[in-house]
């Protein structure tokens, strides 16, 4: 019985040993190469620091961020879109779209035509194409033949009109950073023709300690530190390689102080069972095809509102581009936004120390952009600005061709590139 027991358990290892492999192996899209033109090209590691707030490298003196923007380019804030949430904002930076108009409205929403919920940790809605719109910087470099590579964005892992990016990896934060600098260091060590000039890289460090432990907490310092002390390390590894490589680095949004104390709670008697909800810490939606409903349920939620708005979508800012312009049908009927630095208590009433998500004009949602490289000029500080220019200032370092309209102006960024 024993030998048969043994037998059993190293079966059982070895599949779960396999399935873990698998998940952190290397996925290669077969039959790419790069152009003759395009391996004449530059090359662009595009990072993003999740969570990472505007003022976070001088408040936690992240001295490489500080050195390498000081001697390129450096934005004084960047705004993420509405929601001030990573998934949308994400797909916003590999887009140049704002979030109602590539579809990724919220981390949480309710598709009406599709009938289902699209949710961030759904790995099958998470690697299915058909919920993303737009053309992501690695599908277009792909479409002009240029080789790109990804560890980890938002949409990397789906067939966006049918292409995901040459290299790639499905999100797993298991592999250590140093194993992921080296990939980087191996993918700009191919041969030219199978080399990728747009890499795209993440960081969840930050947020998940802004997140847990607040802003201002000594884990969210280590965090900047640690992310820090990566990005230096890889940049002196990619410098060795000679290669005319640039680097930008962003975040999706900010962070800011959450009242743990006193969790935003709605009733369930406001939430009635005709209505589809999409819920999160700092924003709710309602959905219902009833527009007499919708009026009823409005006007009760917003006789009980404390430390939150309720909008009707039509009622949403225009500066949002949001409620008016929801080109998928994704947005719900009513939408409660909790005030900064306010939550809705998850299903066990508690709230978490930093929360984002809110009014993209409130300052602590603002976002980091830097960015140093052959491209760029150098000591350059510029203003804030919105997110959706990153888009064709890469397109522009790498001359593509942008064939679909965005949202993003290329003449926003054009003064942070040499002549």
């Amino acid at each position: 019985m024993r030998p048969c027991l043994f037998l059993l358990s190293c079966i059982l290892f070895l599949i779960v040993y396999t399935a873990a492999a698998q998940d952190t192996a290397q996925l290669i899209v077969p039959g790419r190469s790069n152009s003759a033109a395009q391996q004449q090209k530059p090359y662009v590691i595009l990072i993003s620091i999740d969570g990472f707030r505007y003022d976070y490298a001088e408040k936690f003196q992240a001295q490489n961020l500080l050195r390498l923007s000081g001697n390129g380019v450096r934005a004084r804030a960047m705004q993420p879109s509405f929601p001030s949430l990573t998934f949308p904002n994400h797909y916003t930076l590999a887009t140049g779209l704002y979030p109602a108009h590539h579809g990724l409205v919220d981390n949480t929403f309710y598709d009406r035509s599709r009938q289902k919920e699209y949710r961030v940790n759904n790995r099958d809605a998470v690697e299915d194409g058909t919920w993303y719109g737009g053309t992501p910087l690695w599908v277009l470099a792909e479409q002009q033949q240029m080789v790109s590579a990804s560890y980890f964005w938002v949409g990397s892992e789906a067939p966006i009109q049918d292409t995901r990016p040459t290299y790639y990896f499905r999100y797993n934060e298991k592999v250590g950073i140093d194993r992921r600098i080296q990939q980087v260091v191996e993918w700009l060590s191919l041969p030219a023709d199978k080399r990728p000039h747009l890499i795209t890289f993440y960081f969840p460090e930050v947020d998940h300690a802004g997140h847990s432990y607040g802003p201002d907490a000594d884990s969210t310092r280590h965090a900047v530190q640690f992310v820090d002390a990566a990005i230096g390390r890889m940049n002196e590894a990619v410098a060795r390689l000679q290669l005319p490589v640039n680097f930008i680095v962003v975040s999706d949004h900010g962070m800011i102080q959450a009242d743990t104390a006193h969790a935003l709670k709605i009733s369930k008697d406001l939430l009635p069972a005709d209505f589809k909800v999409a819920a999160s810490n700092e924003k709710i939606m309602l959905y219902n095809d009833d527009p007499q409903r919708v009026q009823e349920i409005y006007h009760t939620l917003k006789a009980h509102a404390n430390h939150y708005r309720v909008l009707l979508k039509a009622e949403t800012p225009a500066r949002w581009h949001y409620g008016q312009e929801d080109r998928y049908n994704r947005i719900g009927d009513i939408i409660l936004l909790a005030d900064a630095g306010y939550a809705f208590g998850s299903s066990n009433g508690r709230v978490s120390p930093g929360h984002h998500g809110y009014d993209n004009n409130q300052a602590r949602m603002n976002a980091i952009f830097m960015a140093w490289g052959p491209a760029f000029k150098q000591h350059y500080t510029m203003g804030a600005f919105a997110n959706i220019h990153v888009y064709p200032l890469v397109a522009n370092i790498l001359n593509l061709t942008i064939n679909t309209p965005i949202d993003g102006d290329p003449a926003v960024l054009k003064n942070v590139l040499r002549p």
